[in-house]
């Protein structure tokens, strides 16, 4: 009996008839039930809470796939421009509870876990946080992939699927320590590998010239050793709108080339070198590259995301249109998120020149109108360089590139500003040194027709200070888009008493279009509403309260204000402000000062950089200070201090919605936008802050009067330098010399003598770039205001309303919406 082969045919599935899934708890349940016997293979005998998530997220990952695959088609027939964004983070919580918000399963997949006498809460709990980002970075990039689902925008997330994600948080004795985060250890529900199109990446090897058929002189790179990047596509859901979009992220693999030799000459390990060191990719988010060996890592990460990402793009345009590029820039935007996929505009250039023979002229006309690069750092030393050793080591090909549009790049300079030789030398793409550097924020801006800044104030001093030459060349290419949130996460998933009381008190429509909640202004003066807003706000303490002391040990009374900090823990964030604060209470309170006294509970949590020394000594005197506060039987329930360790975005899910005054407290003019104090903003949280970043729009959409300002300006800030005496600050304030005191004479550190004399140095340095001092005595006034206005509860609920009233304008749907209208300019693609 013969059969006829059906090697490479195209299976004739009806996907239109595919049964579709229901959306009832009748229907939930079903589907757990079978997945967890079918999928799953357990039993009645099985009392794992794993299986029972599993089971669960396997249900409602079929009501995305139906979505998903209609997204898809719709996007295919509507054959409209497109945009990517390249991101090196995307920090993504939990999925289940934001798939189930988004699809509108929420109440049904309640029911159903009651109906099976399952905790629904302690399922989402048993999901592992996806963290691949270490802070406000990539939970932008998280939101900002929310929102284009939202608004219905073909935007593809592109990012690396990091094998451990940001290092597990431990805090012994005070201090931190590092465990590995394997998230995938259990796998990922949520993701599905694509390897029908996979990547070939090039590292190594060298450059050589050649004659192609026509005898034209070209370009190529030879010997590289090959790295294949594997794409895991994660669905990311509109709210209640059909549209699924996709983030996909990169896996590197050895390829399947294996060295025969050494393996059958007994060399086992040296055959499958090149796997493992491929495997190392994608292995670790971010390494420490303060080693050389941390350098290489992290510059293959960033060409490997941006190189296989561009080459997916191109793969897809190529499919369609076969190698016609005349209208690739007017159907494709690549929005480059911070420095570290900047790389794409010299290797979208390689691959039209190389791989499909464009002359440079119009390879550059259509690399440099589909670049966008977004800047989030003041900081220059937080700009990407590169040693051009390492570059032309790693890609040589790709540095030749560089060179070239740096020459370009120069001689408009030179056009433009004849004989200002400085003026090219400061603006080189290739920093010259005795080390040479490749400065990638410069290539950026040269490659992209839009540069932009997160916040009104980072955009002004990006154009005043850092990228001026650059402004001063190109003004029409700079602009601004401030920072959002997604509200969906971040109130409707997180907050569910708030955001009960507002759909109960104005409707839903917030949920897509923040805006509307300006229409609670008027509830505000309603002490009914006043009431029932206060409870909300103390179930969400009492929560939180319950959380720090499994977690800290320490009990929080929801009676008292809750003084939240939690973000990367970073010298110019001033956690250390925060910590010497605490200490003047402290002080207060063992010198009887307590006449009208507010309770207090501080938290504050953070990540510091493995090899960041001050931040983690910060970490250790937060630590030290909260040891000694909280079993003074003196201070009792006054004041109370956690450093609340492994803080991540299920944690912030808890904090968020539980505090009374929100920290942002960073030196004016450092950071770049911030958007922790956008969510404390939305659920009701006072902030105490300066004038950076976002603080200053935030300000201006609630009013002074609903905002605790301290501090020196950016341009005071500027105005100290050269003539700052911090010793003499102290001296002149009674309540910073006995500060200090405490601080100096080892209080908190009785029996590690100096252990934090290098945190008391840095306080007393005339070259201190932070300002700790010059901003204590206005931080602690600030800090006796909100005390003061907390005793107040009439008053503080009216500011907490307002707060959550006036967040409208700091909604990532308003900021995509931004984007869309002067950089990406998409069409929304409406599902039938």
């Amino acid at each position: 009996m013969t059969t006829k082969s059906t090697k490479n045919a195209t299976p004739k599935y009806d996907i239109t008839n595919v049964p579709p899934v229901g959306a009832t708890s009748y229907d939930l349940v079903n589907g757990i039930q079978r997945h967890f016997v079918r999928t799953l293979g357990q039993d009645n005998r099985s009392h794992s809470s794993h299986y029972n998530y599993q089971a669960l997220a396997f249900t409602i990952r079929d009501r995305l796939m139906e979505c998903w695959k209609d997204s898809r088609e719709a996007s295919c027939e509507a054959d409209g421009r497109r945009a990517y964004y390249l991101s090196l983070e995307f920090l993504m919580g939990r999925a289940m509870g934001n798939a189930m918000l988004n699809l509108g399963l929420d109440e049904q997949a309640e029911q159903a876990m009651h109906d099976l006498g399952i905790d629904l809460e302690e399922m989402i709990d048993e999901e592992h946080d996806a963290g691949l980002g270490n802070g406000g970075l990539g939970r932008l990039a998280a939101c900002f992939v929310d929102s284009c689902a939202t608004l219905q925008l073909p935007v593809t997330g592109y990012g690396i699927r990091y094998e451990y994600g940001m290092f597990r948080q431990l805090i012994k004795d005070g201090a931190q320590a590092e465990e590995p985060d394997h998230w995938l250890r259990n796998g990922n529900i949520w993701e599905i590998a694509r390897p029908e199109y996979e990547q070939r990446i090039h590292f190594g090897g060298r450059t050589e010239q050649y004659r192609d058929d026509a005898g034209v002189l070209r370009c190529r790179w030879v010997d590289a050793n090959d790295v294949l990047a594997i794409p895991y596509d994660t669905p990311i859901p509109g709210y209640q709108n059909g549209t699924v979009n996709t983030l996909r992220l990169w896996k590197s693999a050895a390829t399947d080339e294996f060295d025969l030799g050494e393996f059958n000459a007994g060399s086992y390990p040296e055959s499958v070198a090149s796997k493992n060191e491929a495997e190392h990719i994608s292995m670790v988010l971010y390494p420490n590259d303060s080693s050389e060996n941390g350098k290489e890592l992290r510059l293959r990460q960033q060409y490997f995301l941006a190189s296989a990402s561009i080459k997916d793009v191109i793969r897809r345009w190529v499919e369609k249109n076969g190698n016609d590029f005349s209208q690739f820039a007017a159907k494709n935007c690549f929005q480059l998120n911070d420095t570290h996929p900047t790389v794409s505009v010299a290797e979208l250039m390689r691959i039209l020149m190389d791989e499909y023979h464009l002359e440079w002229d119009d390879a550059w006309e259509i690399t440099s109108k589909t670049m966008a690069y977004t800047n989030h750092t003041l900081l220059p030393e937080a700009l990407e360089r590169w040693p051009v050793y390492l570059f032309g080591r790693l890609l040589p090909r790709v540095l030749d590139i560089i060179y070239e549009i740096n020459a370009r790049f120069l001689t408009e300079v030179a056009k433009q500003w004849p004989g200002d030789v400085e003026r090219q030398r400061r603006m080189s793409i290739i920093e010259e040194g005795d080390v040479q550097q490749v400065r990638m924020a410069y290539l950026a801006i040269a490659g992209s027709y839009s540069v932009n800044g997160v916040a009104q104030l980072h955009s002004d001093l990006l154009v005043e200070g850092l990228f001026a030459d650059f402004y001063a060349m190109w003004p029409e290419k700079f602009n601004n888009k401030t920072n959002g949130v997604t509200q969906r996460r971040w109130m409707a998933m997180c907050n569910k008493p708030m955001s009960a009381l507002i759909n109960e008190t104005i409707g839903e429509g917030w949920v897509t279009k923040l805006s509307e909640l300006g229409q609670l202004a008027p509830y505000a003066e309603k002490a009914a509403f006043r009431k029932k807003w206060a409870a909300c706000k103390r179930q969400n303490k009492e929560r939180l309260a319950e959380v720090v002391e499994q977690v800290c040990g320490v009990r929080f009374s929801p009676d008292a204000m809750f003084d939240v900090q939690v973000k990367r823990i970073h010298e110019y964030k001033r956690q250390l402000l925060n910590v010497l604060h605490v200490i003047h209470l402290y002080d207060r309170i063992k010198r009887g000062d307590t006449a009208n006294w507010t309770n207090r509970c501080v938290l504050i949590g953070g990540k510091a950089a493995p090899g960041y020394y001050m931040a983690k000594q910060i970490i250790k005197l937060v630590s030290n200070v909260a040891e000694v506060v909280n079993n003074d039987p003196e201070v009792g329930d006054k004041l109370k201090v956690v450093f609340f360790p492994n803080y991540r975005v299920s944690a912030m899910e808890i904090i968020a919605p539980a505090t009374d005054l929100s920290e942002q407290i960073s030196t004016a003019g450092k950071e770049a936008s911030g958007t922790g104090n956008m969510k404390f903003m939305m659920n009701g949280a006072m902030t105490i802050g300066t004038l950076d970043g976002a603080n200053i729009e935030i300000r201006e959409e609630v009013g002074e009067e609903n905002f605790f300002l301290f501090g020196l300006t950016a341009e005071e800030v500027e105005a100290t330098r050269g003539h700052y005496d911090p010793s003499a600050i102290i001296a002149a304030d009674e309540d910073f010399k006995r500060v200090m005191e405490l601080l100096e004479c080892g209080h908190f550190s009785q029996f590690e003598p100096g252990l934090f004399s290098s945190i008391t140095h840095a306080i007393r340095g005339s070259d201190d770039p932070w300002l700790v001092a010059a901003d204590f005595r206005t931080y602690v006034d600030a800090q006796q205001r909100a005390a003061e206005a907390y005793q107040d509860q009439k008053s503080w609920l009216r500011m907490s309303i307002f707060n959550t009233t006036y967040s409208g304008k700091f909604s990532t749907d308003r900021t995509m919406e931004d984007y869309n209208r002067d950089i990406w300019k998409l069409e929304p693609i409406k599902l039938k």
